[in-house]
């Protein structure tokens, strides 16, 4: 058996744009419907969305027969729970408010095993290295690690550089929901003085050589990040999608049924 090919960090690495769609459903059966869609990233939500090490695991399971490759977003940077992700098949993490240059490298070394990193070595229990059938997995498990950090807020946004110079970090994700409101611009990333934070923050990201992802299911958002040089964007949510659609199906046959407009950036 063979180590499995982390496809989406050779893409970031090559500067290719790879579209993602963001999974809040919390459901193998629903991940696996996305995962045929034809998106070339999926992240599976473990901050916001009811998650749990089981849950997130059956949807690795459901996604790994599709091209779309998988993101997990922990719930937070904990070195414990980072190992858990990690075994049960995770490659790419996506780790939210991260604000420091120290906050980042204790992050790299979560994801990779001694001597360079702090990651436990239980690959006998792991769907990792299914179950040590695969043939010098601690040692080559590292080159297929891919770690994403989030940065949300002003204090994130005032170390970028710093971030972005961390060896180990292969990309940074700006998150505008929670930059908006941390700006005093709640339920309004599209405001100027946000959407110049993010700009600049995109451009800055690339300068140092880092790969630049964002979210916004604002297609002239997101098409205008994408020109800016972001290379990972995901342009929706799973919730947001089937409730519109759900509204909208309603609302045809209901007079009195109005869709409601989201807030932010979903």
């Amino acid at each position: 058996m063979e180590m499995p090919v982390n496809r989406f960090k050779q893409r970031l690495k090559k500067g290719e744009t790879q579209i993602g769609l963001w999974l809040g459903m919390a459901d193998a059966y629903a991940a696996e419907l996305a995962a045929t869609a034809g998106f070339d990233w999926l992240l599976i939500d473990g901050e916001h969305a009811p998650n749990d090490i089981r849950g997130l695991l059956r949807q690795l399971q459901a996604v790994a027969p599709y091209p779309s490759q998988p993101i997990i977003r922990p719930a937070i940077g904990d070195a414990v729970l980072i190992k858990q992700i990690l075994d049960i098949g995770a490659q790419t993490l996506l780790v939210p408010m991260v604000e420091s240059a120290e906050q980042a490298k204790e992050l790299v070394r979560a994801i990779h095993y001694p001597p360079v990193g702090i990651r436990g070595v239980g690959s006998a229990l792991a769907r990792a290295s299914r179950w040590n059938s695969i043939p010098g997995y601690l040692d080559n498990a590292d080159e297929q690690m891919c770690l994403l950090v989030q940065i949300e807020n002003p204090e994130g946004v005032a170390n970028l550089d710093a971030i972005a110079a961390v060896e180990g970090v292969d990309g940074i994700f700006i998150g505008p929901a929670d930059l908006s409101a941390s700006m005093g611009h709640r339920g309004n990333p599209g405001h100027p003085d946000v959407q110049a934070v993010i700009e600049q923050g995109i451009t800055r990201i690339i300068k140092a050589g880092k790969a630049a992802g964002i979210l916004s299911a604002d297609e002239k958002l997101a098409r205008r990040y994408i020109e800016l040089g972001a290379s990972f964007v995901a342009v929706g949510v799973d919730t947001t999608v089937l409730m519109r659609g759900l509204q909208t199906l309603a609302g045809s046959f209901k007079d009195n049924l109005a869709t409601t407009k989201s807030d932010g950036v979903y």
